[in-house]
């Protein structure tokens, strides 16, 4: 699959978003002469990934949902992070938010748009989409395609043996927990993930990017964050299911919840999709897989997503995927199968994608929040404008908005 000639400046440009770290710029902020153009591109890049990328569509449903809706609410005016007050308004316009919505009892009671999304303009979900790919894996093993999460990953990818990934149970790969040495520091130009997306965007095989890794620790033990293992458990879905996971994600998700929009996904040299991150949707599309799991994998009655598969994902069931633990790289959130939990009573979880994209859910007050951003500050740890737990408060804040 060849990529388009008028796209070389284009990826040049997103590899170096990556390599020098959006947190590169200093805290005093440069002034507006002095500005990185490369900076301001990525707002135009985060709703545009077909024009430079080669692609597999999607299909909107024959029947859309459509979600009721009132006219625009009046947005808290603040909200409280650790002490801290911030202006909700501000809070948004700040962290460089392109599209928001929040729907509480299955009404939109607040949509917009900024910075060149529309509601029918489609915006990359980077790892937002690895929550697909796990609704997608329930659904595989429910049909039959794939037998036990306890089954090891070269039972169905004989060519991984060897590999970091050899032996490695399909469960502790869901639960980011494989043990694989990846390096997903964004602004080193020799670590894994930037080796991965200059691959990538030249056209070269994920699946041999797998193929290449090595093992650090026991599988099982630690949990952390390794993007590749969602590309490996799309390669499961794609050579169990015999389809591709455009094909299946259309049949098994996008015509039953009822999408508005065309979607499409990012794909590499070899057409198999950026499983890890390169599904691009509209934002009530996106809404609707919240809409979904708040619905625990139902769908007008019938049970998309396997309930069983459902409470499992959401659940932080071993000891390294709690939020406080220590044998956890991401303390301070728990872990499930490809989805994200919080602390509380409420049972909140949530799909997230690097630059600030999430899906929100919280089945005690009955609401779901996406936000699609293309925050320049979003490695800049001192910003709480990019920071994700300021980002929940902001949601907690709307959840009980009528509180």
């Amino acid at each position: 699959m060849n990529f388009k000639k008028s796209d070389i400046s284009f990826i040049i440009s997103l590899i170096m978003i990556l390599i020098v770290g959006i947190n590169c710029t200093p805290k005093n902020e440069k002034t507006s002469a002095n500005r990185d153009p490369m900076e301001d591109d990525i707002e135009y890049s985060f709703i545009h990934m077909n024009e430079y990328l080669p692609i597999k569509t999607i299909e909107k449903a024959e029947e859309p949902f459509i979600f009721p809706r009132i006219e625009n609410i009046s947005l808290p005016t603040d909200f409280i992070h650790s002490g801290t007050t911030y202006n909700t308004l501000q809070y948004i316009d700040s962290s460089y938010t392109q599209g928001f919505i929040f729907i509480q009892n299955d009404t939109i009671k607040y949509e917009n748009y900024w910075r060149g999304q529309k509601e029918d303009v489609e915006h990359i979900s980077w790892s937002m989409a690895k929550s697909y790919i796990s609704a997608l894996f329930g659904i595989a093993i429910e049909e039959g395609y794939i037998k036990s999460i306890n089954q090891s990953v070269d039972e169905y990818l004989p060519e991984l043996e060897g590999s970091g990934y050899g032996g490695v149970k399909i469960k502790d790969i869901l639960q980011m927990s494989s043990g694989v040495k990846f390096d997903e520091t964004y602004s080193d130009p020799q670590s894994d993930i930037q080796q991965y997306w200059v691959g990538f965007v030249s056209g070269e095989s994920q699946d041999e990017f797998a193929i290449s890794l090595i093992n650090e620790r026991t599988p099982g033990t630690y949990n952390k964050y390794v993007s590749m293992d969602t590309h490996v458990l799309g390669m499961i879905i794609t050579k169990a299911t015999g389809r591709s996971l455009t094909d299946y994600l259309q049949e098994k998700i996008w015509q039953p919840i009822g999408a508005e929009f065309d979607a499409y996904w990012i794909v590499d040299g070899k057409g198999m999709e950026m499983a890890l991150g390169g599904l691009n949707a509209c934002l009530r599309d996106f809404a609707k897989l919240g809409r979904l799991y708040l619905n625990k994998g139902k769908w007008k009655g019938k049970q998309v997503v396997p309930a069983a598969w459902f409470e499992s994902s959401i659940s932080s069931t071993e000891e390294h995927l709690q939020p406080e633990s220590n044998n956890s790289s991401d303390q301070g959130m728990g872990y499930g199968y490809q989805w994200w939990t919080l602390d509380g009573d409420e049972g909140e979880f949530l799909a997230m994608g690097v630059f600030n994209q999430h899906i929100y859910i919280n089945p005690t007050t009955n609401t779901v929040i996406v936000k699609n951003s293309a925050n320049k500050n979003y490695y800049d740890s001192d910003n709480p404008y990019a920071s994700t737990k300021t980002h929940i408060e902001l949601y907690r804040r709307l959840a009980h908005i009528n509180d």
